[in-house]
């Protein structure tokens, strides 16, 4: 429901009895002045723009880009192949002859997991 400013002031009861069911807007003439939400409503919000302030994962990058440049690291940082496990679409000759359903791996066939 909205609200004009007096209306909303001589009826703040009302007002604030039906935030439990809806925000309610408060206008000034035609322009919006104000919403009275319910605590629980509230609560998301904050919770919602806490969320949106932090730094999203593009933005942790670059400051780490930029670290690593500033050390000396311009290239990037090289990093050896992993070899710790089995990978059946590497190390298995025949794994792209198989139709897609018999690729299952079994765990028996694969090799142990080196320390």
């Amino acid at each position: 429901m909205t609200w004009n400013i007096a209306s909303a002031k001589q009826q703040f009861s009302e007002v604030v009895r039906l935030t439990a069911q809806e925000p309610q807007a408060i206008y000034n003439r035609d322009k919006p002045v104000a919403v009275m939400v319910s605590p629980q409503e509230f609560e998301e919000f904050r919770r919602w723009k806490a969320e949106r302030e932090k730094p999203d994962l593009m933005e942790l990058f670059a400051k780490m880009r930029a670290a690593l440049i500033e050390e000396g690291f311009e290239d990037g940082i090289e990093l050896p192949p992993r070899t710790d496990r089995f990978n059946p679409m590497v190390d298995d000759p025949h794994y792209w002859d198989e139709p897609a359903s018999d690729r299952a791996p079994d765990p028996d066939d694969a090799p142990p997991r080196l320390p």
